[in-house]
């Protein structure tokens, strides 16, 4: 069906999240923090993202943050998960948040309709807050902290 890059340093979520996604038809890339998701995404870019947000080395906020700056990765669904409450600095670079232990079939509901609207090509790029008169991109404003 879909390739999903799941990211937790945390085995026994990696493993029950892999067994719902490729119960439901998924093909899982696994990763352990957000420095070897982005090793990752340089061999394949997969229809969307879920990653934990605390993790060694490079956390999944920055990890969103990293993916956002990137044109080629920029409007790839991310799901943040989290023990903690959803962060709540600056804009967020993710496309939906929930809370541990979260609700699996309320997570695969939006696993699937977010892979469909990027399948449909119905997601939105990122609103640039002026145009730019260049043949440049400008920068993502919500990329920087």
């Amino acid at each position: 069906m879909h390739t999903v890059l799941l990211v937790d340093d945390d085995s026994e979520s990696l493993w029950s999240l892999q067994l719902s996604l490729e119960g439901r038809g998924h093909h899982v890339v696994l990763a352990r923090n957000g420095a070897d998701a982005l090793n990752k995404l340089l061999r394949g870019i997969p229809r969307l993202i879920i990653t934990d947000w605390q993790m060694p080395e490079m956390d999944g906020a920055e990890l969103c943050r990293h993916v956002r700056c990137n044109p080629a990765l920029a409007h790839l669904p991310i799901i943040l998960l989290s023990a903690m409450p959803e962060p709540g600095h600056g804009p967020p670079c993710w496309s939906a948040f929930f809370r541990k232990p979260a609700d699996l079939s309320a997570l695969m509901r939006t696993v699937d309709a977010l892979a469909a609207e990027r399948l449909a090509g119905t997601v939105a790029p990122l609103a640039l807050e002026s145009p730019m008169a260049s043949r440049w991109q400008a920068v993502n404003p919500r990329c920087w902290p």
